[in-house]
């Protein structure tokens, strides 16, 4: 059954992919990037079933406006995906102002505006689906990333909390967190000022990386794949509330959790012991 898809930050990698291989598959896309002529190929082979608009993710109000005439001239959309963002990194101390701000405003407080956007109109037509390109590092976190990371941890606390909100509208949530792919990411990235400080430490470290001056990191993960899943969790009745992509994110995810399990096991008795005198007795001695 052909749906119809609207998708943020489509000029290149995850949005690109996923654009598509939803044309190619019959599906219509109202693709948004802030520059919708990078997709003029795609509208050259699928005609109309491409619609495209300019979008900055951070301008709240052309988000709305945007989402409010997609849904209007396209009369229902059945999958929304947040997928624009991007890497800053870089120390704290070496991080501007506008850098941080322009940060959070990409990957973390678009995706909740677009939510608040939507919403409405999923509700109306009686559901939908929400599919948030997050990270791993939404799960894990690597020196010289604080910013990245803050925004990726958020995304997960937002989706989280709002799925079950949701459920009973109809409108399913699935979190995406890949791995490292074979995108363009790293060409995207932004650098904070490198202080002479932090030039032996992570943060010089991974400056060398993306300058080409030292071997980049493994990219297991192969965008088309990655692309394939994330389609195919939308055609599930119940889909996943994560979808983990690429063997990389499974390992770093798998090996960080269980060392915060670890971590939580080893103060148990310290947190029973916080509780007030009229707890229960029986409540602080739950079985393991």
């Amino acid at each position: 059954m052909s749906r119809t898809w609207f998708i943020t930050g489509t000029s290149s990698g995850f949005g690109r992919e996923l654009t598509g291989q939803l044309l190619e598959r019959g599906d219509r896309v109202a693709a948004t990037a802030r520059r919708p002529e990078s997709l003029d190929d795609l509208a050259s082979r699928h005609g109309d079933r491409l619609w495209r608009a300019p979008l900055d993710v951070t301008d709240t109000t052309a988000l709305r406006e945007t989402v409010d005439r997609a849904f209007a001239e396209l009369g229902r959309i059945d999958v929304v995906v947040s997928n624009a963002g991007y890497g800053l990194f870089g120390a704290p101390e070496e991080l501007g102002d506008e850098q941080i701000d322009r940060q959070i405003a990409t990957n973390l407080t678009a995706s909740i505006q677009l939510a608040r956007a939507a919403t409405p109109h999923l509700r109306r037509q009686g559901g939908g689906r929400y599919i948030q390109i997050a990270s791993v590092g939404g799960q894990i976190a690597f020196p010289a990333m604080s910013l990245y990371h803050a925004t990726k941890w958020g995304v997960e606390g937002f989706w989280e909390s709002s799925a079950p909100e949701l459920a009973p509208f109809g409108i399913d949530v699935t979190i995406v967190e890949p791995g490292i792919a074979r995108t363009n990411f790293g060409g995207g990235a932004v650098l904070g000022e490198a202080l002479p400080e932090y030039a032996d430490g992570p943060s010089g470290h991974l400056r060398r990386v993306l300058s080409g001056e030292l071997p980049p990191l493994p990219a297991p993960g192969d965008p088309a794949k990655m692309a394939a899943a994330i389609i195919a969790s939308a055609d599930q009745p119940h889909p996943p509330l994560r979808l983990t992509l690429g063997s990389d994110a499974y390992e770093q995810a798998t090996a960080a959790l269980r060392d915060r399990l670890d971590a939580l096991e080893a103060g148990r008795d310290l947190a029973f012991s916080t509780d007030a005198d009229d707890v229960v007795p029986a409540l602080a001695t739950t079985s393991r």
